[in-house]
């Protein structure tokens, strides 16, 4: 049985954020809470939140894991990057809060970090490893799969969330839209600092766990609620001036240039069929997948 989560508001509030802007946080917190429902993780679970950014999903792993549980919590960011609050600051509130002596902050690349655990066949160190979110910002496919197989190593399940690159709404239609054209671009750079680097659809993802071990145990699709804004950030970012200068910037073929400009014109001609433009693009569906 899975410990009984905590409330959305109670465990929004151990993150730091702008009091003005609650319900963004509340947003958050109510995604991550529907997506570890999903994996339903035992109480006293040892877990590892590879890729915790800020810790939006890494405070909800701790409230499901209970007092006897532990997560290790790893990003490799700079502790200072980040806005308008830094990683490091986010941590350390978290850390400072009731959920914090069940959570290690770790500023490493996954990589480092799994590799300086002890190798053992028979005991591994985790009962679960999370995803959450964070595959779109590795290098490249062939770094994920290395990556699900050192872990393969070390625990014994698989927990994934990322975008799905599919919109039963068809207010989300935009973001698929901006995040394609955001990875057309990126792909072109030698070092991405971007949300969104390498693109890969739940097809792939899934042969790329396939391949490194692993077996897909389940996997379904969630709807995200209204309030949750990555579509309407998503495509701010692709229709900005400063993207369009990037591309003819850093993209010197022209045919390759001319794919990019159309996916981004694609998506702004989306926005057409959206009552209220913008604002009231909504966020794609998250592919939410357990393998063992």
């Amino acid at each position: 049985m899975s410990t009984p989560l905590g409330d959305a508001a109670s465990i929004a509030c151990l993150s730091l954020h702008d009091p003005t802007r609650f319900s963004i946080q509340h947003s958050q917190t109510l995604h991550h809470l529907a997506l570890v429902q999903h994996w339903n993780i035992p109480n006293g679970s040892k877990v590892l939140d590879l890729g915790c950014g800020q810790g939006d999903c890494t405070t909800v792993l701790a409230s499901a894991v209970g007092e006897q549980g532990s997560v290790v919590a790893v990003d490799p960011a700079e502790l200072d990057y980040g806005a308008p609050y830094t990683l490091g600051q986010a941590q350390n509130h978290i850390s400072q809060g009731p959920l914090g002596s069940r959570i290690t902050f770790v500023q490493q690349s996954p990589q480092d970090y799994l590799s300086s655990l002890p190798a053992s066949s028979e005991s591994k160190a985790f009962d679960a490893v999370v995803l959450a979110h964070c595959l779109w910002y590795f290098s490249s496919p062939s770094l994920i799969l290395d990556t699900f197989r050192a872990l393969k190593q070390h625990s014994k399940r698989l927990l994934v969330a990322e975008w799905s690159l599919s919109a039963t709404h068809p207010s989300a239609q935009p973001h698929v839209l901006a995040a394609l054209t955001q990875a057309a671009l990126e792909c072109h750079k030698s070092k991405s600092e971007s949300n969104v680097r390498t693109v890969l659809s739940p097809k792939r993802l899934t042969e790329l766990a396939l391949a490194a071990g692993w077996q897909l145990k389940s996997e379904t699709r969630v709807q995200p609620g209204e309030g949750l804004l990555d579509g309407q950030w998503e495509v701010s970012a692709c229709l900005s001036d400063s993207f369009g200068r990037e591309v003819v910037e850093v993209v010197s073929d022209e045919r390759e240039r001319g794919v990019i400009l159309a996916l981004r014109d694609a998506c702004e001609a989306s926005l057409q069929a959206i009552e209220g433009g913008r604002k009231g693009v909504g966020a794609m569906d998250v592919w939410v997948a357990s393998f063992v």
